[in-house]
């Protein structure tokens, strides 16, 4: 390390480190009045913006400023006047929110920490907090377990932040009240916030970035939204715009996410601004960014920051964007920049030939008064004081015209892929103790492991993968397993592995090449320089570069059963990392067999799992078996989650059957079906990011048509039934053939309605900038054309309940009330409902059953039941097409030799099988390229019936695509 002097304007001199870490002096008077420290007064200072609303949580709890300070006071008081260490395992909710802002207004330093235990046990062991707010079975909990306090921080002490990402480091960031006090100051000035502003908290608490967002909102009476879901999901932008958002901010992958989800084309009316942060953009991403600003009326802050700094040390203003996108701007008001260029002799410098390190790019300094305090290793760290001056942030960069800085490279040991700052050093040494000793480095926001295979340890004969949380994450080994390729190959899957699951990366953002040997220096030191040049050209050349997990197509080491489940599933020969649910097509028909096997394979089932990547999900499945999500996921034992319309669609047929058979009357299963169908069609079909909208209906519609249209030409053939107006599948308006098929007709002439709406372009923009007013407004138009259905009831066939016109609003009230992410919006759906189902039947039953059931997806999102009463559930409604088409030949023969209650099994049994025989079929290629629309279609939509069951059923994407659920 090379010191370097820097004027330190009435401090005394700094001693600098270059590219290894924080400049740290010790100067005189930096200890100010303990008095004058406790506490941060925007936390205190609540009450001034009265009022005004303060915060909007995701159930739609909303409180003003005055009420938001009256829940801190409570928790203050809990807390009690003795300053306490607090710590909070965050996840976005009001809950951590109110026991944070309690903790800084009273002066009780807070240690942030991720909500899982692999980042909560490591940080109690060490600092042996005095409270921990933590969310369990029951809800949040703030367990005080002690009554007073085990320690004595230094008075100004207001926050603990972790900086090396999820490495299982206790080394946390100490932070001052003055400092997070000023760190809000500044960025509620640079980003001029306003009392008027709306901010969606989509970043986590514990993330210093993500806690800036709520500081400096707080500081200025704005209100904060908590829409604690993805931006990729339909409820962020119903709660963004039902509330008027006027910000949003996000990392790098954020705006992968916000591009993917199709930002650029929504019409955001009240967005104002846009921050980035958490990592670099590429340039032309920036420039893209800003002009897309630029068009729509919003600015475009490129922010830069450190949590040693309190979260933001530069901003880049809107204007100078698009002109300088490779900028990290000017320092933020109250702070400073100096380029500190090192000695000639000093080491890890490389100086371009002929160059002259005093006029090159040198290590960026800041000072300001958001600099923290300094580090924390151990608990009596607490205590210190302030021992650093000025910040070296460990990156080089040059001062640009116009005062604008840019960063050229990293001069000390930490990464930054997908905004997690990784320490390096930390990264070795885990791998050294569990066996693999490595050179770590960054090359383009990917960490990359380059590991010599003669160093590392074998594991024994008959040892499973490495368990980098288990116990035998430290063991040994020296009993050689394999040799050449096969040995290679088993050590970039554990050394990746052991890298994800401790550092939280997701897949692709860690790769390991295996060489010959590490480079190294003539003193024996890994030569870095070399370790980057190798990852590099590994990185171009696709060498040797594995994830974990790993495509299957790219590599010969078997894919995990979670991807190969994913493929069979989806009928997907290649399955890519960074894939999702919905990108590969995903739908009703496929949704819960894949949650099953989620659920299988993590332990708990983790919400929004459909935009989830693929290699996400199979890094999660690797973590310490005590790291399964969030307690209120976790099933009891015995148990297992379903999706309440699967069971309401499974009954729903029983329904139909069992009113066809006799057994007993109960009317409103295929109407409640019809909703069902809307609720799936708006939450797969119109999905974030999904195209070809009318092609993929269309064929949804050939899946339907097709096996109806084959079985009805069949019953004719044998039996006389029917007529050619069924097997047209027209009957419902012709009335020549039989009825009771009219469900499908209904259904198959809906879609092909939907087909041609969606085809218009303009449609389709409309929908994804206004979701929840489409919806009502084509409601609208469907309850006018009910209306106008005839009411004839001649052979006790109402006409308005089975032709199209008649029935498609039950279909668009399902679609409505998916869209309904609101309390406002589900009491509109709500309304409509109770105005228009009293009546419509002329019988309560049935229009109870259909009320119901529609408040029920609306309100019971997932139930609890038994393992095999899923897996039943789950068979009958992905049968319901063949259960349907099926049971009138089955009950017409039965019916004369068995009880009701037995055909109704027999119903049930027979369709459940003609389905598997379907999809036996399938999976061997019948039918033939002829009848190829009725087969599965990987890109195929989705108002299909939900696929589901016991681990020997097999999906198939040509069963029904909605709910083949009929009845009268």
């Amino acid at each position: 390390m090379t010191d370097v002097s820097i004027a330190a304007g009435a401090g005394a001199g700094v001693g600098v480190g270059i590219g290894r870490g924080v400049s740290v002096s010790v100067a005189a008077g930096v200890d100010a009045d303990a008095d004058a420290l406790r506490g941060v007064p925007f936390a205190r200072d609540l009450r001034r913006h009265g009022s005004a609303l303060a915060v909007v949580s995701a159930d739609g709890q909303a409180l003003t400023y005055d009420q938001l300070a009256d829940r801190v006071d409570e928790v203050g008081a809990r807390l009690g006047p003795a300053r306490r260490l607090v710590m909070i395992a965050a996840s976005d909710g009001l809950e951590p929110l109110v026991t944070y802002l309690a903790a800084l207004a009273g002066g009780h330093p807070v240690l942030f920490s991720g909500p899982d235990d692999r980042s909560v046990e490591p940080l109690v062991s060490v600092y042996d907090p005095d409270v921990l707010l933590r969310q369990g079975p029951p809800g949040w909990r703030l367990a005080h377990r002690r009554p007073g306090s085990a320690h004595d921080p230094h008075p100004a002490l207001a926050l603990l932040l972790s900086t090396s990402g999820s490495t299982g480091s206790p080394k946390l960031v100490r932070l001052s009240a003055t400092g997070v006090q000023a760190n809000a100051e500044s960025i509620a000035t640079v980003l001029d916030i306003r009392a008027s502003d709306r901010a969606p908290v989509s970043l986590p608490f514990h993330y210093c970035y993500g806690l800036s967002v709520i500081n400096s909102n707080l500081l200025r009476g704005a209100t904060l939204l908590l829409p604690g879901t993805s931006v990729v999901d339909r409820a962020f932008w119903a709660m963004f715009r039902d509330h008027g958002a006027t910000s949003l901010h996000g990392v790098p992958y954020t705006f992968d996410l916000l591009a993917r989800a199709g930002f650029a084309a929504m019409d955001l009316p009240s967005l104002r601004y846009v921050t980035q942060a958490g990592g670099a953009l590429p340039p032309r991403r920036v420039r893209e960014l800003a002009e897309l600003g630029q068009r729509r009326g919003w600015r475009f802050f490129v922010m830069y920051g450190q949590t040693e700094a309190t979260a933001r040390m530069a901003y880049l203003p809107p204007e100078l964007a698009a002109s300088n996108p490779g900028a990290i701007g000017r320092p933020i008001p109250g702070g400073s920049f100096e380029i500190v260029r090192p000695r000639p002799s000093a080491p890890g410098i490389t100086v371009p030939a002929g160059g002259d390190p005093a006029d090159g790019p040198g290590e960026l300094v800041y000072r300001g008064p958001n600099v923290m305090m300094g580090y924390a290793e151990h608990a009596r760290d607490l205590a210190a004081g302030q021992v650093v001056d000025a910040l070296a942030t460990g990156d080089l960069a040059r001062r640009g015209p116009g005062g604008l800085y840019e960063l050229v490279g990293r001069g000390s040991r930490f990464v930054k892929p997908f905004g997690l700052r990784i320490d390096l050093d930390g990264v070795e040494r885990l791998l050294s103790e569990l066996g693999y000793p490595a050179a770590c480095v960054g090359v383009d926001e990917v960490l990359v492991a380059v590991v010599d295979p003669a160093e590392a340890a074998d594991p024994a004969v008959g040892a499973d993968p490495v368990d980098p949380a288990g116990p035998a994450a430290t063991a040994t080994h020296t009993e050689p397993v394999g040799t050449g390729q096969a040995r290679t190959e088993r050590i970039r899957v554990e050394v990746a592995a052991a890298i994800q699951a401790q550092t939280g990366l997701p897949a692709g953002q860690a790769r390991v090449v295996v060489v010959p040997e590490l480079p190294r220096r003539p003193n024996g030191k890994v030569d870095y320089p070399a370790v980057a040049a190798v990852a590099a050209v590994a990185a171009v050349a696709a060498v040797a570069a594995v994830t974990v997990p790993q495509d299957p197509v790219t590599t010969d080491k078997p894919p995990t059963r979670l991807r190969i489940r994913f493929g069979e599933v989806l009928n997907r020969p290649e399955v890519p990392d960074t894939a999702t649910f919905v990108d590969l097509g995903g739908d009703s028909l496929t949704y819960v067999q894949l949650s099953l096997e989620i659920e299988r394979a993590l332990g708990w089932l983790p919400s929004g799992w459909p935009t989830i990547p693929v290699g996400e999900l199979e890094r999660m499945a690797v973590e310490p078996a005590t790291d399964v999500g969030p307690a209120e996921a976790r099933a009891p034992r015995g148990l297992r989650a379903v999706e309440v319309d699967v069971v309401l669609r499974a009954a729903a047929i029983v329904l139909v059957v069992s009113n066809h058979i006799g057994l007993f009357s109960l009317l409103g299963g295929a109407h409640l079906l019809l909703v069902a169908a809307g609720w799936n069609f708006a939450r797969f079909g119109l999905a974030p990011g999904q195209r070809g909208v009318s092609r993929r209906l269309l064929r949804s519609a050939a899946r339907i048509a097709v096996p109806s249209m084959l079985w009805l030409a069949g019953r004719i053939a044998t039996s006389g039934e029917g007529s050619v107006t069924n097997v047209l599948l027209v009957d419902n308006y012709v009335r020549d053939g039989v009825p009771g098929y009219w469900f499908v007709e209904v259904l198959v002439q809906t879609v092909l309605v939907l087909a041609a709406l969606f085809a218009i372009p303009a449609v389709r923009r409309l929908e994804r900038r206004h979701d929840f007013a489409m919806a009502m407004a084509v409601l609208g138009a469907a309850l006018v054309a009910s209306l106008a259905a005839d009411p004839d009831v001649s052979g006790g066939f109402p006409t308005r309940l089975y032709v199209t016109h008649g029935a498609f609003w039950f279909f668009v009230l399902g679609w409505a009330a998916q869209r309904a992410t609101t309390a406002r919006r589900k009491a509109f759906v709500i309304a409509v409902a109770a105005g228009m189902l009293p009546g419509y039947f002329d019988d309560a039953t049935r229009e109870t059953i259909v009320g119901a059931g529609l408040l029920a997806m609306m309100f019971l999102p997932r139930l609890l039941l038994p393992r095999a009463a899923v897996a039943v559930a789950a068979a009958v409604s992905n049968a319901s097409l063949y259960i349907y088409l099926t049971h009138f030949a089955v009950y017409e023969w039965a019916l004369p030799h068995a009880a009701p209650l037995v055909v109704l099994f027999g119903c049930l049994g027979v369709g459940i099988g003609t389905w598997m025989i379907t999809v036996r079929l399938c999976r061997m290629g019948w039918p033939p390229r002829a009848l190829s629309a009725a087969r599965p279609r990987t890109s195929d939509v989705t108002v299909e019936g939900v696929q589901e069951g016991r681990r020997g059923l097999r999906s198939s994407r040509q069963v029904a695509p909605v709910n083949f659920h009929v009845g009268c």
